[in-house]
């Protein structure tokens, strides 16, 4: 008989590697799962404790709009709490094709398919990538397209950051290598932790030199960005040149759900193929509704995308004032650089003590040994508000020791 004395166990899991975790042990800071509940102009309670929210994706401020509850409130006593089932089955409501006609519709694309997350539409694009093709991937890109990515069957490349040139000559190498092989480009259209966007006039040529198809994960941008709000494709006027799109309802859409949208032939195969929309319980009613009434809030209400990028502007100019990196951020994802994760959760503290909530990052989502402050704004913050973030890091910085003990130039307020 074997000897299965010296067998690993699977759950012999230590979490120790983890620099964050580390940082936690270390300083006995705790930025993560604290239980909150955020209001309607732009403040939280976190465990009970008043506090501006500065760390959350409700970029627009719908998801506590009383329009986008009471219509959640309505199709909960109508419909129920869930729809008990995948859509294929008995999991469709007359609710998912309105919605998805108005993604459809706002987008531009033939067609759109409504899913339970924005995690699932990007795990969807597995379906897309069999064996013999070739995926290109932003290194940046966010943690679902990864792993949608890897699901796949196709060859994984990864490209530096928004390096287009060098995107170039890795196309140019695996044509030369495969002509035949199937190519596509995957890119986040806003990045989640820097705030900057694709460079989508640049992808979308490649793609058309290269014949490649081009997939932009619209989460953050779509909803914010573009004169419409139809996110960086309508910002840069490509709209048309963009062969698929993924995305969530849960940043500017007040909501929770995701889509894929593009033309029907694709969006009927993906029905029908991808694991994560054919085994997964459908968007339950409340989502839906609450969805479809943000859309139509997000049309008719312009001044909200226009108020938040203009807090973002001058969130980004008095925390560069005070001394701060923002990086390459032009979107109202502000990352305040920090670098070591000990001092990012002192720093997480100070500003919590000051009243202002963010979010403390680590790796994997940013490079080791850049740990951030991600500050975000919402349209329903006030010019108060915004004074007091940036009042908060003054003090903060100053107690951590990343800033100087008299500040280098009064921040705008």
């Amino acid at each position: 008989m074997t000897d299965i004395q010296d067998a690993t166990d699977v759950f012999d899991k230590d979490l120790s590697s983890s620099t964050f975790v580390r940082a936690m042990e270390t300083t006995g800071i705790r930025p993560f799962y604290r239980p909150m509940h955020a209001s309607a102009d732009g403040e939280a309670l976190v465990e009970g404790r008043p506090v501006v929210m500065a760390g959350c994706n409700d970029y627009l401020g719908l998801s506590t709009d009383p329009r986008v509850t009471a219509a959640a409130a309505q199709a909960l006593t109508r419909y129920g709490a869930s729809c008990s089932g995948a859509r294929t089955l008995n999991g469709t409501l007359p609710l998912h094709g309105e919605l998805e006609r108005r993604v459809a519709d706002f987008l531009g694309t033939e067609a759109a398919a409504v899913v339970t997350t924005g995690f699932q539409a990007n795990l969807a694009v597995a379906a897309l990538l069999g064996k013999g093709d070739i995926v290109f991937s932003d290194m940046a890109n966010h943690a679902s397209l990864v792993d949608g990515i890897r699901l796949g069957a196709a060859r994984r490349v990864l490209y530096p950051h928004s390096d287009t040139g060098h995107l170039d000559t890795l196309l140019e190498q695996a044509t030369a290598a495969d002509p035949s092989a199937g190519k596509v480009l995957v890119t986040d259209g806003m990045f989640s932790m820097d705030g900057d966007l694709c460079r989508l006039p640049e992808l979308t040529a490649l793609a058309a030199r290269h014949r490649a198809r081009l997939i932009v994960d619209g989460a953050h941008d779509i909803g914010l960005l573009g004169t419409g709000g139809r996110g960086v494709a309508e910002h840069y006027g490509l709209l048309d040149r963009v062969d698929l799109f993924t995305g969530t309802l849960s940043k500017c859409f007040g909501s929770t759900g995701g889509f894929l949208a593009g033309p029907a032939h694709v969006v009927d195969y993906l029905r029908y193929s991808a694991r994560s929309v054919l085994f997964s319980a459908s968007m339950p009613p409340s989502a839906l509704a609450a969805g479809l009434a943000a859309f139509d809030i997000a049309e008719a209400e312009p001044w909200r995308r226009l108020r938040v990028l203009s807090l973002a502007d001058r969130l980004r100019a008095g925390l560069r004032d005070l001394g701060y990196d923002t990086g390459n951020s032009v979107t109202p994802v502000v990352p305040v650089l920090i670098g070591d994760a000990a001092d990012c959760a002192r720093m997480w503290q100070a500003l919590f003590d000051e009243g202002v909530f963010t979010n403390a990052v680590g790796a994997p989502a940013v490079p080791e040994g850049r740990c951030v402050i991600r500050v975000t704004v919402q349209a329903t913050h006030s010019d108060s508000h915004l004074g007091r973030i940036l009042d908060a890091f003054e003090a903060a910085g100053r107690r951590v020791g990343l800033l100087p003990a008299l500040p280098r130039q009064a921040a705008t307020r």
